[in-house]
């Protein structure tokens, strides 16, 4: 196989990690991506290479970001355990204490966070567009009658998660997420995220792409089996990279899918969740909280991923972050916690090795979770360890 360069840096300890980024990219698995790697305090891997386009035209730069889907839910989690250690939100109120609208009681914040709540999908027809309509959203998912009794079982809530915990960050602050998260997360440890995008930064925006199925045949047979909880989620709306690439999204406000960042951002927020609270030298929650964000919510076959993409294996989350698990979803330390995005970006922390991993890349794998690249990119990380 030829070599294929990357740029940026890299201790020597982790060329390993450089080795399989620059494979990746050299075997078409990757069109552009990124990774980074902190330990502690130290940036130890910045790596990028291959191309923001289909084209292969435009250069995967330093500065490129990108739409990294369900990614950007681990930093709407961290906003939340920030107002958790304030004081201004307790996971164990039921939501309408902050949401008088909100009509359903049993459902507490906890449930949002870990996707209990039985609000995973919406009931009426929703177009993709309509995702970009906040107060028509809030509307909707503060009416509807939960898909299974709150708190039961988990049901992953794909794009109603931003919705929901974006609703009580903004009830009991003032501010949209989006704002609340630039404000007080991103530019607090400047970090090269946005939840949508200024138009300023369109022209740093890289491409999404999302090959056909490798077996159409089996693709279809998967949807055919799905539950009916999955399916809504899946379908209702459908969405991809062709809304991903449009203007309407990256302008949207849209905090369970639209985050746009580099994997320096993305290690770098996630190594809050992995350095007791502080990021980019700045301390954004206590270590206490660390530990409260890591506190499994009852392991089991999610409702959604179980179905569609794990072949019915179990699962466990957090408070807004998976657990890694027996099977090591997020490394060998089943403590560690991070998030997957659509398409095969993650972030990770592992609190116990101080390790935090962005991963960021345009080229969409086909499966929800676990993409082989980054199983791979995971691997040569803790093996330098």
């Amino acid at each position: 196989m030829a070599a294929f360069s990357v740029d940026g840096t890299c201790d020597p300890a982790f060329a390993p990690v450089r080795d399989v980024l620059a494979a990746q990219l050299a075997d078409g698995r990757q069109l552009g991506a990124a990774v980074a790697v902190r330990v502690g305090d130290r940036e130890v891997v910045d790596l990028w290479g291959g191309h923001a386009d289909p084209d292969r035209a435009k250069p995967w730069l330093a500065d490129t970001v990108v739409n990294i889907w369900s990614t950007t839910k681990g930093v709407v989690a961290l906003a939340f355990h920030m107002l958790v250690d304030r004081g201004l939100l307790d996971p164990d109120a039921p939501v309408r204490k902050y949401w008088p609208e909100f009509a359903n009681d049993s459902v507490l914040v906890r449930h949002l966070l870990s996707h209990r709540a039985g609000l995973a999908a919406f009931r009426e027809p929703t177009t993709a567009e309509e995702l970009a309509d906040w107060n028509l959203m809030i509307t909707r998912l503060a009416d509807t009658r939960p898909w299974w009794e709150p708190g039961t079982a988990s049901g992953y809530h794909a794009l109603t998660y931003g919705f929901l915990v974006g609703e009580l960050i903004h009830r009991v602050t003032g501010s949209s997420v989006r704002d609340f998260v630039h404000r007080e997360v991103a530019e607090r440890t400047a970090a090269d995220f946005r939840i949508g995008l200024s138009p300023a930064d369109n022209g740093r925006a890289a491409t999404l792409v999302q090959p056909p199925p490798a077996d159409p045949a089996a693709f279809q047979a998967m949807f055919a089996q799905l539950n009916p909880v999955a399916l809504a989620v899946l379908t209702n709306p459908v969405v991809g990279p062709d809304q991903g690439n449009s203007a309407y999204w990256r302008a949207a406000q849209i905090p369970a899918a639209n985050g746009h960042a580099t994997a320096r951002a993305v290690a770098t927020l996630y190594g809050a969740f992995a350095s007791g609270g502080v990021a980019g030298g700045q301390r954004l929650l206590g270590a206490a909280q660390v530990e409260r964000a890591r506190e499994g919510q009852g392991s089991g076959v999610d409702l959604v991923i179980g179905d569609a993409g794990l072949g019915g294996r179990e699962t466990e989350l957090g408070l807004g972050l998976w657990l890694s698990g027996a099977d090591g979803h997020y490394g060998p330390n089943p403590r560690a916690v991070g998030h997957d995005g659509f398409g095969g970006s993650f972030g990770l922390a592992d609190p116990e090795a101080g390790l935090a991993i962005g991963h960021v890349m345009n080229l969409m794998g086909n499966v929800i979770a676990d993409d082989p690249r980054k199983m791979e990119l995971i691997a040569a990380v803790y093996s330098c360890l």
